[in-house]
């Protein structure tokens, strides 16, 4: 059986897709030939894509984002969740109100951007896929970050839980998402010696590219991953390397 990478045509929306990983999600889409709208709350270009306004909190503004879309394009075939994120923020010093809007950016919204999907896609003929950009943050402790670690981990429920309710016209997958370098990567990690030192925590001895998150987005959303629902592909370059090595004396224990 010939599986190809093949999404020429397809309509693929991706949430925050305009920079950081959403742009190397975005750019990878449109190098496998897909037609690919983004959105976010503030304008921004990308060359090749659609752009639309939209908080993916606001379920009003997310059902007029999806009606606009299979409006335009008469059809929606693959939605990427990557808008999300959280600031440095201890847990004993953020305020409710904080705490609230990680869980709602993170875990409610995605859940309101498939609901609308799905709406759409358990109509089409050929279905659709949702790939949900969680975290490696879901599946560690997240200090600093913890509502948005528990959101993420919520996420990771969330699309195992949605590939049964939905299949089988739709699959539902998720990215959990190692260390990226992007523009805003002095934010978590400080100096360039810091990006560079932090990288050698890295198994493969570096952080992602953007781009490379992209590709594993394009995979899953496409028909070489066809028998793949529910699942949860984890790209951090292999992991931290456990602590007690670093700590270890050398002998055999």
């Amino acid at each position: 059986m010939l599986v190809e990478l093949d999404l020429d045509g397809a309509v693929v929306l991706v949430t925050g897709g305009v920079r950081g990983v959403g742009l190397g999600i975005t750019r990878a889409f449109l190098a496998a030939g897909a037609v690919v709208v983004t959105c976010a709350r503030r304008p921004a270009e990308v060359d090749g894509a659609s752009f639309m306004s939209c908080d993916v909190r606001d379920a009003g503004q997310v059902n007029a984002l999806v009606s606009g879309i299979v409006a335009s394009y008469g059809h929606l075939d693959v939605v990427v969740n990557n808008a999300g994120g959280a600031p440095f923020a201890l847990a004993d010093k953020a305020s409710p109100r904080f705490h609230s809007k990680i869980v709602e950016l993170n875990l409610l919204a995605p859940l309101l951007v498939s609901q609308a999907a799905n709406a759409v896609m358990q109509t089409q003929e050929s279905g659709g896929s949702i790939v949900n950009v969680s975290s490696i943050s879901g599946r560690r402790p997240s200090p600093g970050t913890a509502a948005y670690g528990a959101a993420k981990a919520g996420l990771d429920n969330l699309t195992s839980s949605l590939a049964v309710e939905w299949a089988p016209k739709v699959r539902v997958n998720a990215l959990a998402v190692g260390m990226v370098r992007t523009e805003q990567s002095h934010l978590h990690y400080g100096s360039e010696a810091g990006i560079e030192a932090v990288a050698k925590t890295v198994p493969l001895g570096r952080l992602a590219a953007p781009d490379e998150i992209g590709a594993c987005a394009v995979f899953l959303a496409s028909p070489l991953a066809s028998y793949v629902s529910g699942a949860t592909l984890v790209v951090h370059g292999g992991g931290e390397a456990p602590a007690f090595l670093t700590a270890a004396d050398g002998g055999s224990g």
